[in-house]
Protein backbone atom coordinates (compact mmCIF):
# COMPACT_ATOMS: atom_id res chain seq x y z
CA UNK A 1 0.00 0.00 0.00
CA UNK A 2 1.52 3.14 -1.29
CA UNK A 3 2.08 6.04 1.88
CA UNK A 4 0.83 9.31 1.54
CA UNK A 5 3.03 11.96 3.52
CA UNK A 6 1.22 14.08 5.83
CA UNK A 7 1.75 17.32 4.08
CA UNK A 8 0.53 15.54 1.14
CA UNK A 9 -2.47 14.04 2.91
CA UNK A 10 -3.04 18.17 4.30
CA UNK A 11 -3.01 19.07 0.42
CA UNK A 12 -5.50 16.22 -1.27
CA UNK A 13 -8.23 17.11 1.75
CA UNK A 14 -7.91 21.01 1.02
CA UNK A 15 -8.71 19.94 -2.69
CA UNK A 16 -11.72 18.13 -1.77
CA UNK A 17 -12.85 20.50 0.61
CA UNK A 18 -12.76 22.95 -2.29
CA UNK A 19 -14.37 20.75 -4.77
CA UNK A 20 -17.61 20.67 -2.55
CA UNK A 21 -17.83 23.84 -1.78
CA UNK A 22 -19.96 25.55 -3.55
CA UNK A 23 -18.91 29.05 -3.23
CA UNK A 24 -15.28 28.54 -4.15
CA UNK A 25 -15.91 26.30 -7.03
CA UNK A 26 -12.76 25.96 -9.26
CA UNK A 27 -13.83 27.80 -12.03
CA UNK A 28 -13.99 30.66 -10.00
CA UNK A 29 -17.90 31.78 -10.21
CA UNK A 30 -20.04 31.87 -7.59
CA UNK A 31 -22.96 28.87 -7.88
CA UNK A 32 -26.33 29.35 -6.36
CA UNK A 33 -29.06 27.02 -6.22
CA UNK A 34 -32.67 27.97 -7.08
CA UNK A 35 -35.50 25.68 -5.76
CA UNK A 36 -39.16 25.29 -7.14
CA UNK A 37 -41.81 22.91 -7.22
CA UNK A 38 -43.43 23.02 -10.09
CA UNK A 39 -41.80 21.21 -13.03
CA UNK A 40 -43.82 23.05 -15.31
CA UNK A 41 -42.13 26.65 -14.43
CA UNK A 42 -38.66 25.14 -14.69
CA UNK A 43 -37.93 26.67 -18.65
CA UNK A 44 -38.86 30.06 -17.22
CA UNK A 45 -37.45 30.23 -14.56
CA UNK A 46 -34.40 28.90 -16.11
CA UNK A 47 -34.64 31.54 -18.94
CA UNK A 48 -34.64 34.56 -16.27
CA UNK A 49 -31.65 32.97 -14.70
CA UNK A 50 -29.94 32.98 -17.60
CA UNK A 51 -30.77 36.26 -18.28
CA UNK A 52 -28.98 37.38 -15.34
CA UNK A 53 -25.89 35.57 -15.29
CA UNK A 54 -25.66 36.89 -19.24
CA UNK A 55 -24.76 40.12 -17.19
CA UNK A 56 -22.98 38.69 -14.87
CA UNK A 57 -20.72 35.48 -16.25
CA UNK A 58 -19.35 35.11 -12.98
CA UNK A 59 -22.39 33.88 -11.49
CA UNK A 60 -24.14 30.80 -12.05
CA UNK A 61 -27.66 29.64 -10.99
CA UNK A 62 -28.99 25.86 -10.93
CA UNK A 63 -32.96 25.48 -10.80
CA UNK A 64 -34.15 22.69 -8.80
CA UNK A 65 -37.04 21.04 -8.80
CA UNK A 66 -38.80 19.41 -6.07
CA UNK A 67 -42.35 17.86 -5.54
CA UNK A 68 -44.50 19.92 -3.06
CA UNK A 69 -45.08 17.88 -0.38
CA UNK A 70 -40.80 17.14 -0.50
CA UNK A 71 -40.09 20.62 -1.05
CA UNK A 72 -41.43 22.09 2.54
CA UNK A 73 -40.18 18.86 3.99
CA UNK A 74 -36.58 19.79 2.90
CA UNK A 75 -37.11 23.37 3.43
CA UNK A 76 -37.88 23.20 6.96
CA UNK A 77 -35.49 20.64 7.35
CA UNK A 78 -33.17 22.78 5.96
CA UNK A 79 -33.92 26.21 7.49
CA UNK A 80 -33.29 24.05 10.77
CA UNK A 81 -29.55 23.10 10.12
CA UNK A 82 -28.66 26.56 8.11
CA UNK A 83 -28.40 24.90 4.90
CA UNK A 84 -31.14 26.58 2.70
CA UNK A 85 -30.76 27.29 -1.11
CA UNK A 86 -29.64 30.33 -1.85
CA UNK A 87 -32.84 31.24 -3.56
CA UNK A 88 -36.60 29.32 -3.32
CA UNK A 89 -40.09 29.72 -4.05
CA UNK A 90 -42.48 31.08 -1.10
CA UNK A 91 -45.96 30.58 -0.41
CA UNK A 92 -48.29 32.75 1.09
CA UNK A 93 -49.50 29.50 3.38
CA UNK A 94 -45.98 29.66 4.71
CA UNK A 95 -44.16 33.12 4.06
CA UNK A 96 -45.16 34.02 7.93
CA UNK A 97 -44.29 30.99 9.77
CA UNK A 98 -40.65 31.35 8.25
CA UNK A 99 -40.15 35.26 8.24
CA UNK A 100 -41.50 35.41 11.89
CA UNK A 101 -38.85 33.30 12.81
CA UNK A 102 -36.63 35.28 11.13
CA UNK A 103 -35.52 32.71 8.83
CA UNK A 104 -35.99 34.87 5.72
CA UNK A 105 -33.88 37.53 4.42
CA UNK A 106 -35.75 41.31 4.71
CA UNK A 107 -35.85 43.02 1.18
CA UNK A 108 -37.45 45.44 2.17
CA UNK A 109 -34.52 48.17 1.47
CA UNK A 110 -33.84 46.10 -1.57
CA UNK A 111 -34.57 48.61 -4.60
CA UNK A 112 -33.81 51.44 -1.75
CA UNK A 113 -30.47 52.97 -4.01
CA UNK A 114 -32.90 52.92 -7.26
CA UNK A 115 -36.04 54.03 -5.94
CA UNK A 116 -37.40 54.09 -2.54
CA UNK A 117 -41.15 53.93 -3.72
CA UNK A 118 -39.83 51.45 -5.83
CA UNK A 119 -42.59 48.11 -4.18
CA UNK A 120 -45.50 50.36 -4.14
CA UNK A 121 -45.06 51.58 -7.91
CA UNK A 122 -44.31 48.59 -9.63
CA UNK A 123 -46.35 46.16 -7.30
CA UNK A 124 -49.95 45.67 -6.28
CA UNK A 125 -51.38 45.65 -2.20
CA UNK A 126 -52.24 42.22 -2.53
CA UNK A 127 -49.00 41.61 -3.85
CA UNK A 128 -46.78 43.01 -1.64
CA UNK A 129 -48.88 41.60 1.36
CA UNK A 130 -48.11 37.99 -0.03
CA UNK A 131 -44.53 38.76 0.58
CA UNK A 132 -44.94 40.29 3.36
CA UNK A 133 -44.44 38.92 7.32
CA UNK A 134 -46.23 39.75 10.03
CA UNK A 135 -44.41 43.37 10.70
CA UNK A 136 -45.07 44.14 7.39
CA UNK A 137 -41.61 43.95 6.09
CA UNK A 138 -40.86 42.62 3.23
CA UNK A 139 -39.36 39.16 2.95
CA UNK A 140 -40.13 37.70 -0.39
CA UNK A 141 -39.56 39.51 -3.77
CA UNK A 142 -43.06 39.09 -5.52
CA UNK A 143 -43.17 36.26 -8.58
CA UNK A 144 -46.24 36.10 -10.19
CA UNK A 145 -50.27 36.94 -9.24
CA UNK A 146 -53.25 34.65 -10.02
CA UNK A 147 -57.02 34.37 -9.73
CA UNK A 148 -59.59 32.40 -10.43
CA UNK A 149 -61.79 32.06 -13.55
CA UNK A 150 -64.55 29.82 -15.29
CA UNK A 151 -63.47 27.58 -17.72
CA UNK A 152 -66.36 26.40 -20.37
CA UNK A 153 -66.56 23.89 -22.73
CA UNK A 154 -68.00 25.57 -25.99
CA UNK A 155 -69.11 22.44 -27.94
CA UNK A 156 -71.72 21.81 -24.88
CA UNK A 157 -72.85 25.05 -24.62
CA UNK A 158 -73.49 25.01 -28.25
CA UNK A 159 -75.60 21.57 -28.05
CA UNK A 160 -77.86 23.14 -25.32
CA UNK A 161 -78.38 26.10 -27.59
CA UNK A 162 -76.81 28.16 -24.17
CA UNK A 163 -74.81 31.34 -24.74
CA UNK A 164 -71.56 31.16 -23.65
CA UNK A 165 -70.49 33.30 -19.98
CA UNK A 166 -69.68 36.55 -20.08
CA UNK A 167 -69.61 39.59 -17.40
CA UNK A 168 -72.64 39.60 -16.84
CA UNK A 169 -73.50 36.68 -15.41
CA UNK A 170 -74.61 35.78 -11.69
CA UNK A 171 -75.23 32.67 -9.99
CA UNK A 172 -78.32 32.45 -11.41
CA UNK A 173 -76.70 31.66 -14.47
CA UNK A 174 -74.77 29.64 -13.87
CA UNK A 175 -77.29 27.54 -12.45
CA UNK A 176 -79.84 27.49 -15.27
CA UNK A 177 -76.89 27.05 -17.98
CA UNK A 178 -75.73 24.18 -15.66
CA UNK A 179 -79.08 22.59 -15.66
CA UNK A 180 -79.76 23.01 -19.48
CA UNK A 181 -76.78 21.54 -20.58
CA UNK A 182 -77.11 18.64 -18.68
CA UNK A 183 -80.78 18.45 -19.84
CA UNK A 184 -79.69 18.67 -23.59
CA UNK A 185 -76.71 16.32 -23.70
CA UNK A 186 -76.46 14.34 -20.09
CA UNK A 187 -73.12 16.20 -19.22
CA UNK A 188 -72.52 17.44 -15.85
CA UNK A 189 -73.09 21.25 -15.46
CA UNK A 190 -70.63 23.74 -12.73
CA UNK A 191 -68.61 21.02 -11.32
CA UNK A 192 -68.43 22.33 -7.71
CA UNK A 193 -65.58 20.58 -5.48
CA UNK A 194 -64.51 21.12 -1.88
CA UNK A 195 -61.85 23.50 -2.51
CA UNK A 196 -60.72 27.09 -0.74
CA UNK A 197 -59.59 28.96 -3.76
CA UNK A 198 -60.69 27.34 -6.43
CA UNK A 199 -64.39 26.92 -4.51
CA UNK A 200 -66.55 28.21 -1.74
CA UNK A 201 -63.66 31.36 -0.79
CA UNK A 202 -64.84 33.13 -3.92
CA UNK A 203 -68.76 32.72 -2.92
CA UNK A 204 -68.16 34.23 0.29
CA UNK A 205 -66.40 37.25 -0.83
CA UNK A 206 -68.84 37.93 -3.68
CA UNK A 207 -71.59 37.59 -0.80
CA UNK A 208 -69.92 40.37 1.49
CA UNK A 209 -68.83 37.40 3.44
CA UNK A 210 -65.26 37.12 5.02
CA UNK A 211 -62.73 33.78 6.23
CA UNK A 212 -60.54 36.10 8.16
CA UNK A 213 -62.05 39.55 9.62
CA UNK A 214 -60.44 42.05 6.90
CA UNK A 215 -60.77 44.61 10.11
CA UNK A 216 -57.93 42.73 11.66
CA UNK A 217 -57.06 39.83 9.87
CA UNK A 218 -57.32 38.05 13.05
CA UNK A 219 -60.77 36.10 13.88
CA UNK A 220 -62.20 33.70 11.51
CA UNK A 221 -65.82 34.63 10.24
CA UNK A 222 -67.37 31.36 9.46
CA UNK A 223 -70.45 31.82 11.46
CA UNK A 224 -70.73 35.59 9.97
CA UNK A 225 -73.88 35.58 8.40
CA UNK A 226 -72.51 36.36 4.84
CA UNK A 227 -70.04 33.77 5.03
CA UNK A 228 -72.41 30.92 6.36
CA UNK A 229 -75.20 31.86 3.74
CA UNK A 230 -72.67 31.64 0.57
CA UNK A 231 -71.05 28.40 1.94
CA UNK A 232 -74.75 26.89 1.84
CA UNK A 233 -75.13 27.95 -1.13
CA UNK A 234 -71.69 26.51 -2.13
CA UNK A 235 -72.01 23.02 -0.61
CA UNK A 236 -75.74 22.60 -1.62
CA UNK A 237 -74.83 22.76 -5.42
CA UNK A 238 -73.99 19.35 -5.14
CA UNK A 239 -77.93 18.25 -4.77
CA UNK A 240 -78.60 19.02 -8.16
CA UNK A 241 -78.25 16.03 -10.50
CA UNK A 242 -76.07 17.92 -12.54
CA UNK A 243 -73.16 18.54 -9.78
CA UNK A 244 -71.24 15.55 -8.68
CA UNK A 245 -70.93 15.17 -5.03
CA UNK A 246 -67.62 15.25 -3.39
CA UNK A 247 -67.21 11.04 -3.68
CA UNK A 248 -66.95 11.62 -7.50
CA UNK A 249 -64.32 14.06 -7.08
CA UNK A 250 -62.47 12.07 -4.63
CA UNK A 251 -61.36 9.98 -7.67
CA UNK A 252 -61.78 12.60 -10.56
CA UNK A 253 -60.74 16.37 -9.99
CA UNK A 254 -63.26 18.58 -11.50
CA UNK A 255 -60.49 19.62 -14.74
CA UNK A 256 -60.01 15.85 -15.61
CA UNK A 257 -63.50 15.38 -15.63
CA UNK A 258 -63.69 18.44 -18.15
CA UNK A 259 -61.21 17.25 -20.39
CA UNK A 260 -62.34 14.43 -20.70
CA UNK A 261 -65.26 15.25 -22.15
CA UNK A 262 -67.70 14.74 -18.74
CA UNK A 263 -68.71 18.21 -17.66
CA UNK A 264 -69.34 21.63 -18.86
CA UNK A 265 -67.83 24.01 -16.44
CA UNK A 266 -65.51 24.23 -13.45
CA UNK A 267 -63.52 27.02 -11.42
CA UNK A 268 -59.63 27.13 -12.53
CA UNK A 269 -56.90 28.62 -11.76
CA UNK A 270 -54.84 30.86 -14.02
CA UNK A 271 -52.09 29.29 -13.43
CA UNK A 272 -53.17 26.03 -14.79
CA UNK A 273 -54.83 27.04 -18.29
CA UNK A 274 -51.48 26.65 -20.33
CA UNK A 275 -50.51 23.45 -18.58
CA UNK A 276 -54.34 22.43 -20.04
CA UNK A 277 -53.75 23.38 -23.17
CA UNK A 278 -50.88 21.61 -23.73
CA UNK A 279 -51.59 18.38 -22.11
CA UNK A 280 -55.18 18.38 -23.61
CA UNK A 281 -54.26 19.28 -27.12
CA UNK A 282 -57.30 17.92 -29.04
CA UNK A 283 -59.27 19.74 -26.56
CA UNK A 284 -58.21 22.86 -27.64
CA UNK A 285 -60.73 25.54 -29.57
CA UNK A 286 -62.88 23.60 -27.58
CA UNK A 287 -63.16 25.56 -24.19
CA UNK A 288 -62.87 29.12 -23.06
CA UNK A 289 -62.34 30.66 -19.66
CA UNK A 290 -65.11 33.79 -18.16
CA UNK A 291 -65.28 35.90 -15.26
CA UNK A 292 -66.67 34.51 -12.41
CA UNK A 293 -70.72 34.81 -12.07
CA UNK A 294 -71.40 37.40 -9.55
CA UNK A 295 -73.54 36.99 -6.57
CA UNK A 296 -77.07 38.37 -7.84
CA UNK A 297 -77.86 39.68 -4.07
CA UNK A 298 -74.92 40.18 -2.02
CA UNK A 299 -75.24 41.30 2.00
CA UNK A 300 -72.50 43.44 1.02
CA UNK A 301 -70.46 44.95 -1.85
CA UNK A 302 -71.13 44.39 -5.95
CA UNK A 303 -71.20 40.62 -6.01
CA UNK A 304 -68.01 40.22 -7.63
CA UNK A 305 -64.70 38.90 -6.34
CA UNK A 306 -61.95 36.24 -7.42
CA UNK A 307 -59.41 34.77 -4.78
CA UNK A 308 -55.88 35.93 -5.79
CA UNK A 309 -52.53 34.77 -4.55
CA UNK A 310 -48.85 34.62 -5.89
CA UNK A 311 -45.70 33.08 -5.15
CA UNK A 312 -42.66 35.34 -4.62
CA UNK A 313 -38.91 34.49 -4.49
CA UNK A 314 -37.16 34.64 -1.45
CA UNK A 315 -33.28 33.89 0.36
CA UNK A 316 -32.45 33.28 4.29
CA UNK A 317 -31.30 36.15 6.59
CA UNK A 318 -28.25 33.79 6.97
CA UNK A 319 -27.25 33.04 3.44
CA UNK A 320 -23.99 32.54 2.70
CA UNK A 321 -24.05 34.16 -0.81
CA UNK A 322 -26.56 36.87 0.99
CA UNK A 323 -25.36 40.27 -1.12
CA UNK A 324 -24.59 38.32 -4.41
CA UNK A 325 -28.39 36.36 -3.95
CA UNK A 326 -29.77 40.41 -3.24
CA UNK A 327 -28.76 41.47 -6.89
CA UNK A 328 -30.08 38.02 -8.61
CA UNK A 329 -33.58 38.85 -6.43
CA UNK A 330 -33.21 42.53 -7.06
CA UNK A 331 -32.96 41.75 -10.88
CA UNK A 332 -35.83 38.90 -10.85
CA UNK A 333 -38.12 41.45 -9.45
CA UNK A 334 -37.33 44.23 -12.23
CA UNK A 335 -39.60 44.75 -15.58
CA UNK A 336 -37.02 42.88 -17.34
CA UNK A 337 -37.09 40.05 -15.17
CA UNK A 338 -40.94 39.80 -14.88
CA UNK A 339 -41.10 40.44 -18.33
CA UNK A 340 -38.95 37.16 -19.37
CA UNK A 341 -41.37 35.52 -17.28
CA UNK A 342 -44.21 36.27 -18.71
CA UNK A 343 -43.44 35.56 -22.34
CA UNK A 344 -42.03 32.20 -21.20
CA UNK A 345 -45.35 31.64 -20.14
CA UNK A 346 -44.73 30.65 -16.45
CA UNK A 347 -46.83 32.39 -14.75
CA UNK A 348 -48.70 36.20 -14.89
CA UNK A 349 -45.82 38.61 -13.58
CA UNK A 350 -46.70 40.60 -10.20
CA UNK A 351 -45.12 43.47 -11.95
CA UNK A 352 -47.58 45.94 -12.49
CA UNK A 353 -47.46 46.63 -16.54
CA UNK A 354 -46.35 43.36 -17.06
CA UNK A 355 -49.00 41.43 -16.95
CA UNK A 356 -49.92 41.05 -20.65
CA UNK A 357 -46.59 38.95 -21.55
CA UNK A 358 -48.25 36.31 -19.96
CA UNK A 359 -50.37 36.13 -23.03
CA UNK A 360 -47.20 35.53 -25.77
CA UNK A 361 -47.32 31.63 -25.27
CA UNK A 362 -51.06 31.65 -25.85
CA UNK A 363 -50.99 32.84 -28.91
CA UNK A 364 -48.99 29.41 -30.37
CA UNK A 365 -52.83 28.21 -30.45
CA UNK A 366 -54.88 27.78 -33.29
CA UNK A 367 -57.27 29.07 -30.71
CA UNK A 368 -56.76 31.89 -28.47
CA UNK A 369 -58.13 31.75 -25.16
CA UNK A 370 -59.72 34.92 -23.83
CA UNK A 371 -56.45 35.63 -21.02
CA UNK A 372 -57.78 39.35 -20.60
CA UNK A 373 -60.59 37.84 -18.29
CA UNK A 374 -57.81 36.82 -15.86
CA UNK A 375 -56.20 40.24 -16.13
CA UNK A 376 -59.35 42.34 -15.70
CA UNK A 377 -60.27 40.35 -12.34
CA UNK A 378 -57.33 41.59 -10.63
CA UNK A 379 -59.35 44.98 -10.47
CA UNK A 380 -61.78 42.66 -7.94
CA UNK A 381 -59.11 40.34 -6.93
CA UNK A 382 -59.38 39.26 -2.92
CA UNK A 383 -56.07 39.09 -1.13
CA UNK A 384 -55.87 35.32 -0.56
CA UNK A 385 -56.62 34.44 2.92
CA UNK A 386 -53.85 34.08 5.86
CA UNK A 387 -52.70 34.96 8.95
CA UNK A 388 -49.74 33.67 11.51
CA UNK A 389 -52.08 31.57 12.92
CA UNK A 390 -53.85 30.01 10.26
CA UNK A 391 -51.61 27.68 9.33
CA UNK A 392 -52.21 26.19 12.61
CA UNK A 393 -55.70 25.61 12.08
CA UNK A 394 -56.38 25.40 8.27
CA UNK A 395 -55.82 21.62 8.14
CA UNK A 396 -58.64 20.78 11.53
CA UNK A 397 -60.78 23.30 9.30
CA UNK A 398 -60.09 21.53 6.34
CA UNK A 399 -61.15 18.26 7.79
CA UNK A 400 -63.91 19.34 9.51
CA UNK A 401 -65.56 21.29 6.16
CA UNK A 402 -65.23 17.40 4.80
CA UNK A 403 -68.22 16.72 7.05
CA UNK A 404 -70.25 19.99 5.74
CA UNK A 405 -70.17 18.52 2.40
CA UNK A 406 -71.28 15.02 3.88
CA UNK A 407 -74.46 16.02 5.34
CA UNK A 408 -74.28 17.30 8.74
CA UNK A 409 -75.72 20.59 9.60
CA UNK A 410 -73.46 22.84 8.29
CA UNK A 411 -74.63 25.85 10.56
CA UNK A 412 -73.83 23.44 13.40
CA UNK A 413 -70.85 22.52 11.51
CA UNK A 414 -69.63 26.20 10.86
CA UNK A 415 -69.73 26.76 14.56
CA UNK A 416 -67.13 24.01 15.26
CA UNK A 417 -64.93 25.45 12.19
CA UNK A 418 -65.26 28.95 13.93
CA UNK A 419 -64.39 27.15 17.61
CA UNK A 420 -60.91 25.85 16.41
CA UNK A 421 -60.05 29.03 14.68
CA UNK A 422 -60.91 30.88 17.95
CA UNK A 423 -58.26 28.80 19.82
CA UNK A 424 -55.64 30.57 17.91
CA UNK A 425 -56.90 34.24 18.14
CA UNK A 426 -54.34 36.15 20.70
CA UNK A 427 -55.82 40.01 19.97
Amino acid sequence: MKRIFRGSAILLAMILLLSLSGCGASDGKTHLTFQIWDVFQRPGMQAVCDAYTAQHPDVEIEVQVTSWGEYWTKLEAAGESNTMPDIFWMHTDQILYYADFGILADLTDLYDEVDPNFWTEHYSEVSIGNASGSDGRMYGVPKDKDNVVLVYNMEMFDAAGVEYPNADWTWDDLMDASQRVYDATGKYGYMAYNDEQLGYWNFVYQNGGYILDPETNLRAGYTQPATAEAIKYYVNIQKNEWCPDQTFFAETSPGTAFFSGMGSMFFEGSWNLLPELINYPDMVGKWDIAPLPKCPNPASGDGTGTISNGLCYATAANGKNLEIVKDVLRFFGSEEGQRIQGESGAAIPAYIGQEESWTTQFMNYDYLIDTQVCYDQFDTAVQYINNASRRKWKSNVADEMVKVYNGVDIDAQLAVMQSIADQYVTD
